[in-house]
């Protein structure tokens, strides 16, 4: 995966992600909405699958009901500047990269703090979170902010009802989302933290709504 990055070069990821920008166009919505939206996805225990087994995840909906993820708990050994050596402004970010998902391994992520409306090229979480997509925006949070985000190799997109159907499978549990858990102290004990509040937890998708609801 990382080997892969390399190759691929900061400046090369641009037209990937452009791509993507596309795929995932920008919504108006309010702050209400946008928080309505998103929520936190944390692993079943009966969920084996290795991409997956004991992950947690932010998600939010996208045009077409379909859906967007990042996986929040796994930081990787290796450093945006071992990634990008020659991008000086990375070298500045403390904490590790994480992995993100299974899916668009080729291209950096930032899940960012900001009080401040989002532009093209980010898709709003919640009124103080947003997910960075492309490569102008991950860079001006590198560059201004560095250190109030975290940053992701990968993702997950679900198609239009493919997550509604895996939650009443009963493969994700589902928590209202919350900036504290996606910049958790200690990732790598989140998912057993949250599998244990899940605990008796139902989760319903009712008929005509995005996400799903919890009892």
């Amino acid at each position: 995966m990382i080997k892969r990055i390399r190759e691929f070069g900061h400046g090369g990821l641009i037209c990937l992600l452009l791509i993507l920008a596309t795929a995932l166009p920008a919504f108006a919505q309010s702050a209400a909405e946008v928080d309505a939206n998103t929520v936190i996805l944390v692993a079943a225990r009966n969920l084996v699958e290795p991409a997956y087994r004991r992950t947690v995840l932010i998600v939010t909906v996208l045009e077409g009901d379909r859906h967007i993820g990042i996986i929040i708990n796994r930081p990787t050994r290796n450093s945006l500047a071992s990634l990008f050596p020659e991008h000086a402004p990375s070298k500045l970010v403390k904490e590790p990269v994480f992995f993100g998902g299974p899916m668009s391994r080729s291209a950096i992520f930032a899940l960012a703090r900001s009080t401040q409306g989002t532009d093209t090229g980010s898709i709003p979480l919640m009124k103080d979170l947003y997910l960075a997509i492309t490569v102008t925006v991950v860079d001006k949070v590198i560059e201004e902010t560095p250190n109030e985000a975290r940053y992701y190799v990968g993702n997950v997109v679900w198609r239009s009802g493919e997550l509604q159907q895996e939650v009443r499978r009963g493969v994700w549990h589902v928590l209202n989302a919350n900036p504290d858990i996606v910049f958790n102290k200690d990732p790598e004990h989140l998912w057993e933290e949250l599998s244990q509040m899940t605990r008796g937890i139902v989760a319903r998708v009712q008929p005509g709504t995005h996400l799903p609801l919890l009892y």
